[in-house]
């Protein structure tokens, strides 16, 4: 089983291809590039992988053993090879990846004026210089969005008027309350954009918002869950 790796947007700078693991984690973020992608079509079947797992609902994190112990065939355990060794390369590159397996996230009980799980088109953010490295081995690949088609959903005047009409304090805590419930770190489609796909088997590494960062961080989100599909097959770090 062949998984073809999506194509990128041919007219987006910000989208980088690289050819190799190494280049991949030693390309800098710089002239407004702010995503690197691998891309690659991988041999194997995800997908039986998956279904010995039977995930009812939430998430479930994978670690070696439970994945080497999975009764697949032969095209079952290519996959499982591309998994450990993307696993060990981020390992060996000083991060700490996770391999999860996704019926769904946990979503917000009572929403608020700002939506604040992964669903929502949001940039990572850290108080150190680091970046996101993920790749989708099955199931609905996570989105992107183009910086220049989003807005900060606490820069929308009928959002930031609703936050403000909540919040007793001047404009240095307002700040200071964004900041420390992560609302203005989730970002609103402009009208008639289209978010593009990251595709599957392909590990990217994405900006993320932290102090000095050099370019605007990645927008991305989770795919939604669709009634009936299939969990997703996720490295994260």
């Amino acid at each position: 089983m062949h998984m073809n790796p999506f194509s990128l947007p041919s007219d987006y700078p910000r989208i980088k291809r690289v050819k190799s693991f190494q280049e991949l984690m030693t390309t800098p973020f710089a002239n407004g590039v702010n995503a690197l992608c691998w891309e690659r079509t991988l041999e194997g079947d995800f997908g039986e992988v998956v279904n010995t797992l039977k995930i009812e609902d939430g998430i479930v994190s994978l670690d070696e053993a439970q994945l080497l112990a999975r009764p697949v065939s032969a095209a079952g355990r290519i996959a499982i090879e591309h998994m450990l060794k993307d696993h060990r390369l981020l390992q060996d590159h000083a991060l700490d990846p996770v391999l999860n397996c996704i019926r769904s996230y946990p979503r917000e009980e009572n929403p608020g004026i700002v939506p604040t799980d992964v669903y929502s088109f949001h940039a990572d953010s850290a108080t150190i210089e680091t970046d996101t490295c993920l790749c989708t081995y099955y199931g609905a690949p996570s989105e992107g969005l183009r910086n220049e088609e989003a807005q900060r959903r606490v820069d929308i005047p009928e959002i930031q008027s609703r936050l403000r009409n909540s919040f007793v304090g001047n404009d240095d805590e307002f700040r200071e309350y964004l900041r420390e419930n992560c609302y203005d770190l989730h970002y609103a489609a402009l009208p008639f954009t289209k978010p593009f796909s990251f595709g599957l088997g392909n590990l990217w590494r994405i900006a993320v918002d932290y102090p000095g960062c050099p370019v605007p961080p990645c927008i991305h989100r989770a795919p939604e869950n669709m009634a009936g599909s299939s969990p997703r097959l996720l490295l994260i770090s």
